[in-house]
């Protein structure tokens, strides 16, 4: 018996396209196997879709709240929120709760998929991804303070002759002084593309957007000229490669 729920169309709908890879190489992965269902009922299946050569899916549009709630301020949550499951031959399944569906545009959710014969004896069955809650919705700690002016050591140094756009940065999975958080390596334009889509919503204006993308690069290029991570006694790394905390609090 089936069990994918058939819905009206909605007042307000969201766009939705999946991008599927391997984890080795970029590969984009064919006949992959996407369920995708509501968050707050992971039992009720909308719909299933599969992936083409290039490893994408078509585009589908999702039942989404009124644009109102993320153009103005609201209490009410602005978004709606999916599970996906992707499964593909040779491939660890992936699991990701809480992709966000905004009214009138388009989400792009990549997946990164890890070829089983990289898996070891002791991996889960499955790789689980849980998308917290947006910044603007959610409550998160407050700013950790910091000087506006910040000192320079007299034996400090500025390695970088010039502001360098890295290749990766490395993103510290916790706060700055938590050394036992893990630290990953990420492009630095899925950084910045990362940390807008989680500071502000997509259905503001163009204005706005480029004016808020513009402040983030801004902020994480002046991490990395200044070497303000390594400054802090951490690892000081090529210029390809650069600290970010993760949340940088902008």
């Amino acid at each position: 018996m089936s069990n994918i729920v058939k819905t009206e169309a909605p007042a307000y709908s969201g766009n939705l396209t999946i991008n599927v890879t391997s984890s080795q190489g970029l590969i984009p992965i064919q006949n992959a196997t996407i369920t995708i269902s509501y968050t707050r009922e992971p039992d009720a299946v909308v719909t299933t879709l599969t992936t083409n050569e290039s490893g994408q899916t078509e585009t589908i549009a999702l039942p989404a709240p009124s644009i109102n709630y993320s153009t103005e301020p609201s209490e009410v949550q602005p978004y709606s929120e999916y599970n996906i499951t992707v499964t593909a031959s040779g491939y660890e399944p992936v699991f990701i709760s809480g992709t966000e569906i905004l009214p009138d545009v388009t989400a792009v959710q990549p997946v990164s998929m890890t070829p089983l014969e990289l898996e070891g004896p002791d991996a889960p069955a499955e790789e689980d991804i849980i998308i917290p809650d947006h910044t603007l919705y959610g409550e998160y700690p407050p700013k950790i303070p910091e000087d506006e002016i910040k000192p320079m050591d007299e034996s400090g140094e500025i390695v970088l002759s010039r502001v360098v756009i890295p290749e990766f940065i490395i993103v510290h999975d916790g706060v700055p002084q938590d050394s036992s958080a893990p630290n990953y390596y990420v492009r630095y334009t899925d950084y910045i593309k990362n940390v807008v889509s989680s500071e502000i919503y997509a259905t503001w204006t163009e204005n706005a957007i480029y004016a808020n993308t513009l402040v983030i690069m801004s902020f994480t290029l002046n991490r990395v000229y200044t070497e303000w991570y390594p400054s802090q006694q951490f690892r000081v790394f090529s210029p390809r490669h650069q600290n970010v905390s993760q949340n940088p609090q902008f």
